[in-house]
């Protein structure tokens, strides 16, 4: 599942959440961003994977200190566990699990 989700879903679906979930912090401007798409797609096929526009949501982009973008965050019952930012491949994502 792919969903693009705001400040009040990520209180409820992310940081109340059990198991993992990755997050995308990103903007629609942002070539790289757009690149990633069709990554994170193919990843939301197995994994849950939840988009946060960094323009829209200011603040939750602070709060969760993202200064970069793309940057995907893994969480594990709510607390981020790792992350990467910039362009990268798909393993590279799924690998965030293993490390």
């Amino acid at each position: 599942m792919l969903k693009k989700i705001d400040c009040f879903e990520f209180d409820k679906l992310v940081s109340e959440s059990e198991g993992e979930v990755f997050v995308d912090f990103s903007a629609e401007w942002c070539g790289p961003c757009q690149k990633m798409e069709p990554i994170l797609r193919e990843i939301a096929e197995s994994n849950t994977v939840y988009q946060v526009d960094i323009d829209e949501e200011k603040d939750l982009a602070m709060e969760n200190e993202v200064v970069s973008i793309p940057c995907i965050v893994l969480f594990r019952d709510g607390k981020e566990v790792n992350r990467i930012i910039g362009l990268c491949k798909k393993q590279d994502i799924l690998d965030l699990k293993n490390e």
